[in-house]
């Protein structure tokens, strides 16, 4: 029999009401269902008296999913779609995001056209867009103590009321550089338009094979975004006396003290998103941001000289 996976957020009522509903829809079309909440993705913080909390990236995939799974169906917001990546990374399973929270810039249909959308997968008419992914790890002198998958972003900064930190950041075998900023972003094409935007990063073509550095508020007029190839290793090692705080996606992260070393590299599991049609980058930017919408009326033909 063949089997779907949906993972959906358990805080939103919306969200568990409308996977039983696709339970039960799917069940009348004899096929088999595994279900799993967003929980199991969001690896918890670190604490002052156990500052790593550490989860292997390949124990988080979920009860009952496996490689007879056909595809995953992720439901919820965009918090629920990264946890949804980082659980099933290992099984390269590809994703049906359906929207049931606000921005939704990663989902593909609004809750809705859940029906509609599943007609058409189960049909097989569909296309696959596979994002690149980022591992991060954590190490003190004796070895690792924390990892972690990320399809958006990285972010290493100060806690509050401590003073502006200072990094050592090495890209692959170039030579390390030196930023003074409140804090660091790296990210990829997929959390471009993320956190790194906000800070004043620039958008990232969703295939193209790079990373981006972001200072966050960097005291120097220097210190600006840095796109590289992501097949380049970066290490970067903090060079302040206070410990500092690792956050990934936004829903993960420990502490990082003066002796540790944060590694971000390109994850060989990648993420596998399902597009019910071609995928218009630029016409989610309009949607969801409102990049390149007129400020101005345009003048008509009659108009023109």
């Amino acid at each position: 029999m063949p089997k779907v996976g949906i993972v959906y957020n358990d805080a939103k009522p919306v969200a568990e009401s409308v996977a039983m509903d696709m339970r039960l829809w799917l069940e009348k079309h004899d096929i088999q269902t595994v279900l799993a909440t967003g929980k199991g993705g969001i690896l918890g913080y670190g604490k002052p008296d156990a500052p790593v909390c550490h989860t292997p990236i390949d124990s988080l995939v979920p009860m009952g999913f496996d490689s007879e799974v056909m595809f995953v169906i992720a439901l919820g917001g965009d918090g629920t779609v990264l946890s949804t990546c980082r659980q099933i990374a290992p099984l390269a399973l590809p994703v049906l995001t359906v929207n049931t929270g606000h921005m939704g810039f990663l989902t593909e249909v609004y809750v809705t056209k859940w029906q509609e959308a599943l007609d058409q997968v189960l049909e097989g008419r569909y296309v696959i867009e596979q994002r690149s992914m980022m591992t991060v790890r954590v190490y003190d002198s004796k070895g690792l103590l924390w990892e972690a998958l990320s399809l958006n972003e990285m972010v290493l900064h100060r806690e509050p009321l401590t003073s502006m930190c200072h990094f050592e950041v090495q890209i692959g075998h170039h030579v390390p550089v030196d930023i003074a900023a409140d804090g660091v972003i790296i990210c990829t094409p997929t959390g471009s338009t993320a956190y790194a935007l906000s800070a004043g990063g620039p958008v990232i073509e969703p295939g193209i094979p790079v990373f981006q550095l972001v200072p966050i508020c960097a005291h120097s007029m220097a210190s600006r975004a840095l796109v590289f190839a992501n097949t380049e290793k970066v290490i970067v090692t903090p060079a302040n006396r206070h410990r500092l705080v690792l956050v990934v996606d936004g829903n993960a992260g420990c502490y990082v003290y003066p002796d540790y070393r944060v590694e971000v590299e390109r994850s060989h599991y990648p993420a596998r998103f399902i597009r019910l049609q071609k995928g218009e980058f630029f016409q989610v930017l309009r949607e969801k941001l409102g990049w390149g919408l007129p400020h101005i009326s345009k003048p008509t033909t009659a108009e023109l000289p």
